[in-house]
C-alpha cells in the first residue's frame, strides 16, 4: 500500500469548532469578535482555532484598523480539493480494475 502525505488542513477540519469557523468564513470574511458572536465558543477559543487554521493554510488574515479580518485561503482550499480529486480518481481506478478483473474471471 502506498501512503501519501495528507494536507494539514484535513486534520484541522476534524475539529467541529474549526469546521464551523470555515463554514462561516465561506460566507464572508469576519473578524474574531464577529465569529465569536456567531459561535458557542469564547473569543480566545476562536483566536486559537484561527491560529490552527492559519497554520494549516486554510485561512489568511488582514489588518483593518485595530481588527484582523479572516477569510478563507483560495490556495489552501485548492490544495485540499486537488488532494480530494486525487483520492477520488484513485478510488475510481481501483473500482474499474476490480470490475475488469471480475469480468475476466467470469
Amino acid at each position: 500500500m502506498v501512503t501519501y502525505g495528507a494536507h494539514p488542513g484535513w486534520e484541522a477540519l476534524g475539529d467541529p469548532s474549526r469546521l464551523a469557523i470555515v463554514q462561516r468564513l465561506a460566507e464572508r470574511p469576519l473578524a474574531v469578535g464577529e465569529l465569536a458572536d456567531e459561535l458557542p465558543i469564547s473569543r480566545p477559543a476562536v483566536s486559537q482555532h484561527l491560529k490552527v487554521l492559519k497554520s494549516a493554510g486554510l485561512v489568511v488574515d488582514q489588518a483593518r484598523g485595530t481588527r484582523r479580518v479572516y477569510r478563507l485561503s483560495p490556495v489552501g482550499l485548492a490544495a485540499l480539493r486537488d488532494q480530494l480529486d486525487t483520492f477520488w480518481r484513485r478510488a475510481l481506478d481501483g473500482y474499474q480494475d476490480f470490475v475488469e478483473e471480475t469480468e475476466e474471471s467470469s
